[in-house]
């Protein structure tokens, strides 16, 4: 008998992806030992509906697409921005476990996710057909979390850094160089994402 595919899933608005997501992604990957990584960038998500700025589908998905290519275990998914409207977990981990029936799937979040578990839609169900893969964020200590949870801690190399401010850095005309990486930020520069100032970038 074969053995079970692992894949994990990292989703987000990726607004923009940067260093911080591939490294959660590549710890996680190492120490679940998982077959791939697939990141799903948000179309809406229902916990951020008043974002601003946040940039057309096409040019999220595409930095995404390009931040992956260095690396053969990492894939990009447009699932839930082909499906548009507000984008529910459990909906995408539902379609993902029909593509891949055998697979054990493994949903990876920071620890600041756990503060907000409870809001989730339909968490519990999601609890039953996926493990959450939870790596611990600075300013949110790993706590345990909730009994309905399949949790597998992470060990993780934490990373501060944050699409908001990158996207401040950028308003500002401040660098963003090795904070996402270098076919990113060429591309937000070539496009004048984010209210983008050329200065020091």
């Amino acid at each position: 008998m074969s053995k079970s595919r692992k894949i994990g899933i990292l989703g987000g608005t990726f607004n923009p992806i940067h260093m911080g997501h591939l490294v959660l992604a590549e710890q996680a990957r190492e120490h679940l030992r998982l077959d791939k990584v697939i990141f799903i960038p948000t179309n809406i998500s229902p916990h951020k509906r008043r974002q601003k700025r946040l940039e057309l589908a096409k040019k999220r998905y595409y930095m995404v697409a390009q931040a992956l290519k260095s690396n053969p275990y990492f894939e990009a998914c447009s699932l839930e921005l082909a499906r548009g409207g507000i984008s529910y977990s459990l909906q995408t981990v539902r379609e993902l476990k029909s593509i891949f029936p055998e697979a054990n799937l493994y949903f990876i979040v920071g620890s600041d996710f756990l503060k907000e578990f409870s809001r989730w839609k339909d968490v519990d169900k999601l609890s039953k057909i996926c493990k959450f893969a939870i790596a611990e964020r600075p300013g949110f200590p790993f706590k345990k979390p909730l009994a309905k949870m399949q949790a597998i801690r992470i060990p993780t190399v934490s990373l501060d850094i944050s699409s908001s401010d990158i996207r401040r850095r950028l308003k500002r005309g401040e660098s963003i160089r090795y904070l996402v990486p270098e076919r990113v930020r060429k591309y937000i520069l070539k496009k004048r994402l984010y209210h983008v100032k050329i200065k020091k970038h």
